[in-house]
């Protein structure tokens, strides 16, 4: 008799973990002022840790995008590290150099062309032999699209309907190559077959163009789909288009909540409730002991949440010069500014942008009642990713539940030292996997979709 789980998906005893790295770009993640860490843009930091992965027989390695270098307060925010090549040209180069980890580029609707960004993942697919994936995301704030002389040309409401009519494009594009299109032959009178490389006419409203695909279609038919974003239109774009999805979703019981929303929803697009893989993101602090895991944790907190960090946080609500303020002592008596937040430090929520008063009074509150400095304040409020603290036994056993009760299908790591925390994870706790019967031990195809168990695109 087969249980049931709390996602409403039967218990899974022959489940197995599918597990990527999402390579730092921005952000307090990333650790790089230890003297252990390596250059974060340099080509050899790339390959190492792609080839070290590809040894840990990882589905995936995810590259982010960042189409403008941070800020805070109008200058260029020096805690962040700054640099992150274009993700397709990085990808490019480890195809190269690594022969079955699937290549995944976090690539923008809002400031792309559809037929462009097609053409350049279609590339990036057929030369990999068919390992790419498109990580889609969007966005609404004019600092960003003030690169592309376009500032706030979309609605926030509406990014999510050009994402979706985007990735239509897209996807007709990448089928327009009839499999048959190719000559087999010098004998044939034409190297392509005349009629079987389809014009794409589209006119939708947000997304217009007229094309045709450059270049067939790779091994694994179109590159693999992954949707990044947890509001309801990111679900909604993940349950109409997505192969996988990267969620905030980790904690066990939000992560069995999210399980079960997006299955209904793919339900109600007339997709099998196994449609989709869901990697929500991670982090991961091992130790030999719970206790030195635990120590490791801590000290991994202090360095992502530094003093300055801690000062510079409260800038982007204040939108006031804090350098004076004492990271240790009290939050700042003054006034904030009462304009809208600055998004030049990444995605703001939309609620967020006009209540930060509302938010800076419950801070206020919080930390008068629990008597917390302004650094002690900012890492119990600062948004982190879940992250599994323990021995790599432990860490192996909670996965094992996770996916056996199908609350996930893996997890999308985010390293906080590279190259370290990536060879702990794989000379660690992949054996630990394997020894539940929960990981593979060796890859068993070629491509990105064969890794994830994906059925070929219809």
């Amino acid at each position: 008799m087969t249980s049931s789980t709390p996602t409403g998906a039967p218990y899974d005893a022959r489940a197995r973990l599918h597990l990527g790295v999402f390579y730092p770009g921005v952000g307090s993640q990333l650790i790089w002022t230890d003297p252990g860490a390596a250059p974060h843009v340099a080509i050899e930091t790339f390959v190492h840790v792609a080839r070290l992965l590809e040894r840990g027989l990882f589905d995936a390695f995810f590259l982010g995008e960042g189409l403008r270098v941070r800020e805070n307060r109008g200058r260029v925010y020096e805690l962040d590290i700054a640099g992150r090549p274009d993700a397709i040209t990085q990808l490019a180069a480890l195809a190269a150099v690594t022969e079955r980890i699937g290549l995944v580029a976090t690539q923008n609707t809002t400031y792309n062309f559809p037929a462009d960004l097609a053409r350049r993942l279609a590339g990036l697919d057929l030369l990999s032999g068919g390992r790419a994936g498109w990580n889609v995301v969007t966005t609404d704030n004019a600092w960003t699209g003030g690169n592309f002389r376009q500032a706030g040309w979309l609605p926030h409401e509406r990014r999510y309907e050009r994402a979706a009519q985007f990735v239509e494009a897209a996807k007709e594009l990448w089928a327009s190559w009839e499999p048959d299109a190719i000559a087999g032959s010098g004998a044939a009178e034409s190297w392509a077959r005349p009629g079987a490389i389809r014009k794409v006419d589209r006119d939708t409203g947000l997304v217009r163009l007229r094309a045709r695909a450059t270049v067939p279609a790779g091994p694994q038919g179109r590159p693999v789909l992954f949707q990044a974003g947890d509001s309801d239109g990111g679900r909604e774009l993940a349950a109409r288009h997505a192969d996988a999805v990267f969620s905030a979703n980790t904690e066990y019981g939000k992560a069995v909540a999210y399980a079960a929303d997006l299955r209904a929803r793919l339900a109600r697009h007339g997709r099998p409730p196994d449609a989709v893989r869901i990697l929500p993101g991670a982090a991961v602090i091992l130790g030999d002991t719970p206790e030195e895991a635990a120590e490791r944790a801590r000290w991994v907190d202090d360095e992502q949440f530094s003093p300055p960090r801690a000062i510079a946080y409260l800038e982007q609500y204040w939108n006031t010069d804090l350098s004076a303020y004492d990271p240790h002592g009290p939050l700042p008596g003054i006034e904030p500014d009462q304009g809208e937040l600055d998004p030049s430090r990444g995605t703001i929520p939309i609620e967020l942008r006009t209540g930060k008063l509302a938010l800076i009074a419950r801070w206020r509150e919080q930390a008068e009642r629990e008597n917390l400095s302004i650094l002690q304040l900012v890492r119990k409020v600062a948004p982190r990713q879940h992250t599994f603290v323990g021995t790599p036994s432990q860490v192996a056993d909670e996965w094992a539940h996770y996916v056996r009760t199908r609350a996930v299908d893996g997890f999308n790591i985010s390293p906080h030292l590279l190259p370290s925390s990536v060879a702990d994870i794989v000379d660690k706790l992949v054996p630990e996997l394997q020894e539940r019967g929960v990981y593979r031990t060796e890859y068993t195809g070629t491509t990105l979709r064969e890794h994830l168990d994906l059925p070929a695109p219809s």
